[in-house]
């Protein structure tokens, strides 16, 4: 059973490890997209709970919101109260302007050419977002338009590693806006549960590749030439010399401050009816944009499912200047991660408990978690966290099953092999502890006793046996109740013989004061027993009770699967019987040898074991040994007598060849 234990516990694990390696290394979406997106949320929520990121004073949104929508009408607003919009803030002389509005169509000529000049007068501190349809299957291969082409991306290195979302179709601004203004893309793709947690850095159209409005809108807050900001295939954005990190797809991890309204934020309203002073514009990066539920253009994210787009992109803005946005861990951190859990889970299955193991199993998915979640917080970095839990809980559930059940099992062995012989408290312990009883024999200091019937075959004779079995019955459940009172062992009955034993299978210290003190209670006990038979008129029985102490054999012997009893075997088992004999010669109920004396003594001496007398009848010589062997008699004195200690003398010495 061993071996099968120490094999399950030791393969299985490993084996579990090595799946969930192959998994975070194959990172299947279904598990990526879901599950471990969800847990970078929750990721999120204890940073903001313990360590909210500061607001950014230099980012602000002009929202178009329902305050505006009452004021001006409803939206789409005409482009002249747009470019109206545009010149009131830039007469606030900000460091550049966003404007995540789009101009699919035409409007009117007076209107366009309005919004043109508006454009146009600060195209070199303007960026205005550019749509483009992404359609699975869908690649557009013609010639593209000059509009695109010029705000194209000018430098692009390790193009094979480049893997891009590719657009079929742009929805560009008729003239004269079209030429008025510098343009990024505001194309985004939610993750599978509908949250929005990437900002796609470029999208590649016909044979070009252009970058995203906030992306667009950082360089030029930070005075980055254009010809500075570069594609680097495989590794994310050469941005002037730093890397903004970003997947094979070119998407950055966006690191959200909170729920909608956490960036600085002012109603177009106020703006257009100069009810905000300009000069909190000034070298401010300021982006246009709406949030009036009517103007659809509202975000789910990790904290909210009702941020406005343009606070998305204020977001990346913030992100990519403070080199904060969240970065995937490396692949091999994520597999150290998984071997840490696998390590620790398989070591922990080590343990021999299902309790243990389970409260070790509960210890180490804290520690995972607390140590992601720091590593979150504190380095901006996303390292798995569902294969390593799955590893640990894959683990401890098939340990904490297995383990139950083989304890279950020891527990039923142990039950059922115990609960003859010991108290229900006892068998309890062993439960608990089963090291404390070893399956097979063991060497163990104990102190053995036996009682036997005085004259009980010449009693079997003179009554029916109906009457015999009745009083043996009474008797031994009696004595029975006494020894389990004084935490003995039950070892057999042998016909109208009783032997128990002390030490075993829980170790006893004071296993000879408790067999002293069973002995005492035997007697105490069968003296009820015989006034209750001289009344009911039946014959009384009188019984010998010899006790030995010493090292003997102790487990479970017999043929093994059909018929094993856990008792004692050895010389001082032997002994004891022998001595149990004597009571009928030296006339008394109750015999001890020496070894047991010695134990005893003291505390008869201090009168822990009290009202008691100590006589030593003889030394005894028993079949097979050459030294004597001292004996004492014990019997319970009145309640108001002290004890008496009388040593035997070395001239008595007697052979005893018989049993």
């Amino acid at each position: 059973m061993n071996k099968l234990i120490g094999k399950a516990t030791l393969i299985v694990p490993l084996v579990i490890t090595l799946v969930f390696i192959v998994l975070a290394t194959k990172s299947p979406p279904i598990i990526d997209d879901y599950i471990e997106a969800l847990l970078v949320d929750y990721r999120f929520k204890i940073r903001n709970v313990f360590m909210r990121p500061s607001i950014p004073a230099d980012i602000l949104t002009v929202m178009i919101d329902e305050k505006s929508l009452q004021e001006f009408g409803r939206w789409p607003w005409n482009r002249k109260l747009q470019a109206e919009l545009i010149n009131k803030i830039f007469e606030g002389r900000p460091k550049v302007v966003g404007v995540d509005i789009f101009y699919p169509e035409p409007e009117s000529p007076e209107s366009d050419s309005a919004l043109a000049d508006a454009l146009s007068m600060h195209k070199d501190r303007l960026i205005v977002a550019l749509g483009f349809d992404v359609e699975e299957g869908k690649v557009f291969k013609g010639e593209v338009d000059n509009v695109v082409f010029e705000n194209a991306v000018s430098s692009i290195k390790e193009l094979k590693q480049v893997r891009p979302v590719v657009a079929s179709r742009v929805l560009l601004p008729p003239e004269p806006i079209a030429s008025a203004a510098t343009f990024g893309h505001v194309y985004s793709l939610a993750d599978r549960d509908g949250k929005l947690r990437w900002e796609t850095l470029y999208i590649k159209y016909g044979d070009e590749y252009i970058f995203s409005l906030a992306l667009k809108t950082a360089a030029r807050a930070q005075g980055i030439n254009p010809d500075k900001v570069s594609i680097t295939g495989g590794a994310g954005v050469d941005f002037g010399g730093a890397l903004i990190p970003s997947d094979e797809f070119g998407r950055l991890h966006i690191n959200y401050i909170g729920r909608e309204g956490s960036i600085i934020h002012k109603s177009a309203a106020d703006v257009i009816r100069d009810r905000v002073s300009k000069d909190i514009f000034r070298n401010k990066i300021v982006l246009i944009g709406t949030s009036a539920m009517a103007t659809y253009d509202l975000k789910v994210t990790p904290f909210s499912a009702n941020m406005p787009g343009v606070e998305k992109n204020a977001t990346v803005i913030a992100n990519i200047i403070n080199g904060n946005p969240i970065k995937k861990a490396p692949l091999h951190i994520d597999l150290l991660a998984v071997l840490f859990a696998g390590t620790a889970a398989f070591f922990i299955a080590r343990r021999k408990r299902a309790l243990f193991a389970f409260l070790y199993y509960i210890f180490l998915t804290g520690l995972i978690v607390i140590a992601n979640v720091e590593i979150f917080i504190f380095y901006n970095m996303r390292v798995n966290m569902i294969y390593p839990l799955l590893t640990v809980l894959s683990t401890g559930t098939f340990i904490i099953s297995y383990q139950y059940f083989i304890e279950e099992k020891k527990a039923k062995e142990i039950r059922k092999m115990f609960s003859s012989y010991v108290t229900e408290r006892v068998v309890n312990e062993l439960i608990r502890n089963p090291d404390m009883a070893k399956l097979g024999g063991e060497r163990r200091e104990i102190t053995v006793l036996f009682s036997d019937i005085s004259g009980f075959t010449s009693f079997s004779e003179k009554h029916e046996p109906e009457e015999v079995v009745a009083i043996l019955n009474e008797y031994l459940g009696a004595m029975t109740d006494v020894i389990f009172r004084w935490e003995g062992t039950l070892d057999k009955f042998i016909g109208d013989a009783i032997v128990a034993f002390w030490g075993a299978p829980m170790k006893q210290e004071n296993h000879a004061e408790l067999a002293v003190r069973c002995s005492l209670h035997m007697i105490k006990r069968l003296e009820e027993l015989r006034q209750k038979w001289i009344a009911e008129g039946k014959t009384p029985l009188t019984i010998g009770i010899g006790l030995n102490t010493g090292e003997v054999i102790v487990g479970n012997i017999g043929a093994e699967g059909k018929k094993m009893d856990y008792t004692v075997i050895g010389d001082h088992v032997n002994i004891g019987a022998r001595v149990e004999s004597l009571t009928r010669k030296f006339n008394t109920n109750i015999l001890i040898t020496e070894l047991p004396f010695r134990k005893i003594i003291e505390l008869v001496k201090a009168s822990r074991i009290g009202h008691v007398s100590i006589k030593g009848v003889g030394n005894v010589i028993v079949k097979g040994k050459e030294k004597p062997i001292r004996v004492y008699e014990i019997k319970s004195l009145d309640p108001s007598a002290r004890s008496v200690i009388t040593e035997c003398g070395e001239e008595t010495v007697l052979h005893l060849k018989e049993k």
